[in-house]
C-alpha cells in the first residue's frame, strides 16, 4: 500500500518557511526562487486539505493546525538528517552513533575526562551529546538514551543506577579565612548558594546532621552544579554540591570541603533509555563500558 506521505521537497520548504515565518527567508536558505517554496506550499496544502499559513501585516503565519504539523516534521526532519550523518560517518562495519543526552556538570566533569577510554575500545561508535537538566519524553526527541540524576526512573523507560549522589559542603578558602569552620553551625552561618533543581538539598543536608536552619532555602539560585561551584570559587557563598562534580577544584585547593560529612541523597546518577532502543549496539556498548567505569570510580571513591 502506497504511503500517505509528502514529498522531502515540500515538508523542507514548509519547515523552513514555518521557522523563518516568511517564504523569502526560506528560499534564501534553500537555494531557490520564492515562488519554488509557494508552489511546494501549495502543494502540501492541497495534499493535507488543510491550511497551513494565513497572511498577515508581517508576511505569513502559521495556522494553529501549521503549528503543530510544524513542530512534528521539524523533529522527523531532524531524525532523518541524524540518521543521515551517522551512516555516512561510519567508518566500516560496527560502527555506529549514539545520541546522549547528559546533565551538562556531569558531562564535562566525570564523562568526558573518561570518554577517551570508550573511543579506545569503540572507535566506530561516535558519542553526541545534548545537555538536558530535567527528565523529557524520548519519542519527542531524537535521544537514544540519557543520563540523569534522578529519584527513579521516567516513565516509560528502563535503566541502571551507576552511583548513588553524595553532596559536600564546599566554599572558597578565601571566604572561611579567619573563620572557624569545625561544627554544622558554622556552616549555616554562611551564605547559601541553592540549586534550582534540588530547593530542599540544604535542609535535608542539616537534617542529616541534626540541626535545623531557620534560612536553608535562603540564598542565590543557580541552575547547574557547575554555576554553584564556580560561585563558591569566586567567594560568594557556600555550595552543596556532588564530590563526583567537583573533585578537581578540591584537589586544586580552588574549593575546600567545610566538613567531612557526606550526604547520600535520594537520587542517583542513572543511565535511562527506552526499552526498544536496548538492542541498539551502540548503546549496549557504551552501557557495559559506562557499568565498569562506574564500579571502577565507586570502589575507588568507597561509595
Amino acid at each position: 500500500m502506497r504511503r500517505k506521505i509528502p514529498s522531502t521537497a515540500a515538508l523542507a520548504a514548509f519547515e523552513a518557511a514555518a521557522r523563518h515565518q516568511s517564504y523569502t527567508k526560506a528560499a534564501h536558505e534553500l537555494a531557490v526562487t520564492q515562488s519554488a517554496v509557494c508552489r511546494q506550499i501549495a502543494t502540501l496544502e492541497e495534499f493535507l486539505g488543510v491550511a497551513l499559513f494565513r497572511r498577515g501585516q508581517r508576511g505569513v503565519l502559521l495556522t494553529d493546525a501549521g503549528q503543530r504539523y510544524a513542530r512534528s516534521v521539524a523533529l522527523r526532519l531532524d531524525e532523518v538528517e541524524r540518521d543521515t550523518l551517522d551512516l555516512m560517518t561510519q567508518a566500516g562495519e560496527g560502527a555506529g552513533a549514539l545520541d546522549l543526552a547528559v546533565v551538562p556538570t556531569f558531562a564535562t566533569q566525570w564523562l568526558l575526562p573518561r570518554l577517551a577510554r570508550f573511543q579506545a575500545l569503540h572507535p566506530g561508535i561516535t558519542v553526541h551529546f545534548t545537555p538536558h537538566t530535567r527528565p523529557f519524553l524520548f519519542e519527542e526527541t531524537p535521544h537514544d538514551a540519557a543520563i540523569h540524576p534522578g529519584e527513579a526512573l521516567w516513565p516509560g523507560t528502563t535503566g541502571e543506577v551507576l552511583m548513588r549522589e553524595h553532596l559536600i559542603a564546599v566554599a572558597s578558602s578565601t571566604l572561611v579565612a579567619g573563620r572557624r569552620i569545625r561544627k554544622v553551625v558554622d556552616v549555616a552561618q554562611l551564605p547559601l548558594l541553592q540549586a534550582s533543581t534540588r530547593p530542599y538539598a540544604w535542609r535535608h543536608w542539616f537534617e542529616s546532621l541534626g540541626l535545623k536552619v531557620e534560612d536553608d532555602m535562603a540564598g542565590a539560585r543557580m541552575e547547574l552544579f557547575s554555576m554553584l561551584s564556580e560561585a563558591a570559587a569566586q567567594g560568594l557563598g557556600a555550595a552543596l554540591v556532588p564530590r563526583l562534580l567537583v573533585e578537581g577544584e578540591l584537589a586544586s585547593g580552588r574549593l575546600v570541603q567545610l566538613l567531612p560529612h557526606e550526604h547520600v541523597s535520594d537520587r542517583a546518577y542513572r543511565l535511562v533509555y527506552p526499552p526498544h532502543k536496548a538492542e541498539l549496539p551502540a548503546l549496549q556498548a557504551f552501557a557495559a563500558w559506562l557499568r565498569d567505569e562506574a564500579a571502577a570510580y565507586r570502589a575507588q571513591s568507597g561509595s
